[in-house]
């Protein structure tokens, strides 16, 4: 059991990518009360427009895109993906040309 419980297949990320109106003071109001929720469930900027967060199960993952679709904005586009830690793990991000590590995973602490 311990062994899949770190299992590189059954942690999760979660990727909130979202583009949002901002032409009206409401719509801004609408957008910025959204990125503060992400930041608020854990949620962390990973770029414009894009926030990642980190989850030890594919279960907990359900329910924090549960959370995003409670709080979803009445306009605009969002989109959730789910992928497990290897696929994050796959990733290349390049800065002008120059290849970045990724961001550095959590490690899960057993208190039992």
């Amino acid at each position: 059991m311990n062994a899949e419980r770190f299992n590189a297949y059954r942690i999760m990320w979660v990727l909130v990518l979202y583009d949002l109106p901002t032409e009206t003071k409401t719509n801004m109001k609408d957008a910025n009360r959204f990125r503060k929720s992400l930041l608020d469930d854990g949620f962390t900027l990973f770029q414009f427009s894009m926030y990642v967060r980190h989850c030890p199960s594919r279960e907990n993952a359900e329910v924090h895109i549960k959370r995003v679709k409670f709080m979803l904005p009445k306009a605009g586009k969002v989109a959730i993906m789910c992928i497990t830690d290897k696929q994050f793990g796959d990733i290349e991000i390049f800065f002008a040309r120059n290849k970045e590590e990724p961001p550095p995973t959590f490690q899960q602490l057993e208190l039992f």
